[in-house]
């Protein structure tokens, strides 16, 4: 069940004021992180540009679980712990975090991902000018230093999904600054309260895994919105350390794609080419999973 959407406001996003009081909400969604969930916290928690902490768990071991609990006590009321009675999945509980936030503003941020100090106040300065919705993605980082694969793509097609043409630009030279971009990834983004849950509620809760964002940014445009890419803020980001089999993700991923390409699917020729092409597409993504 999705939110109950809110009215999109018209006017364009204030520029940043040099002192203001922060309006920020990060919104965290863990499911068996790992290590680097501590990290992350402890980045946003001591970021003076974060107004509050929601974190979504979707389930942990015992351990974390009662460090999660500990965590929130101890930096009440900016941390705030939300816990589902079940793995609601990446959108749905992203939604979840999204209603219970009280600020204007929301950064949503992988858990094992690494905000660097001043990437909000580089997100807002790239959201000024442009009017809701707007959707602004970072430069999500390695451990080695390089980005990394989906933080700025094209629009996904059903050539580029099957690697017949370019889809991601990470191997292209970085942007100076911000730049309107097709798909920026769930993994570090930030929008408008109102602009996002005015967006039938969110994320479509339908997808459970991978491809929502894709979804996201496809709806922020044809809103009349942009989506913005602003290298300057940065997460470094870990990746792979929830604890679930790669079988799985690949079934979840699967899933999501064919979803999508039968939800966009616009007249006769596209719907017939979903017919004959997202089943084999759907079989490849899960047989290079099971190939390692």
């Amino acid at each position: 069940m999705t939110a109950k959407a809110e009215p999109v406001d018209s006017a364009q996003s204030a520029p940043v004021t040099p002192g203001a009081k922060p309006v920020v909400s990060a919104i965290t969604v863990t499911y068996h992180t790992g290590p680097r969930l501590k990290d992350a916290l402890h980045a946003l928690i001591h970021d003076p540009q974060v107004s509050e902490v929601i974190v979504v768990d979707n389930g942990n071991p015992p351990s974390d679980e009662a460090w999660l609990s500990t965590f929130a006590q101890r930096h009440r009321p900016r941390v705030k712990l939300l816990k589902p009675s079940e793995n609601l999945g990446f959108g749905r509980a992203c939604n979840l975090g999204a209603r219970a936030a009280r600020y204007d503003r929301l950064l949503f941020i992988n858990p094992d991902a690494i905000m660097k100090r001043g990437a909000i106040v580089a997100m807002l300065e790239a959201s000024a000018g442009h009017s809701l919705p707007w959707l602004v993605g970072g430069r999500i980082f390695g451990l080695d230093g390089k980005e990394q694969r989906g933080a700025r793509r094209h629009e996904l097609t059903l050539a580029r999904a099957l690697g017949l043409s370019q889809w991601t630009l990470e191997a292209a030279p970085p942007p100076s600054g911000p730049i309107p971009m097709d798909v920026v990834s769930g993994a570090f983004f930030m929008m408008a309260k109102g602009a996002f849950l005015a967006l039938d509620g969110g994320f479509d809760e339908r997808y459970f895994l991978h491809v929502e964002d894709i979804d996201l940014c496809r709806r922020v445009r044809e809103a009349g919105g942009t989506v913005v890419y602003q290298p300057n803020a940065g997460a470094m980001h870990e990746g792979s350390t929830a604890d679930m089999p790669s079988p799985q993700v690949a079934a979840f991923k699967a899933e999501s794609l064919v979803y999508y390409f039968r939800k966009f699917a616009r007249g006769p020729a596209s719907k017939l080419a979903n017919f004959f092409v997202l089943p084999l597409m759907a079989w490849a993504v899960r047989r290079r999973s099971r190939l390692g």
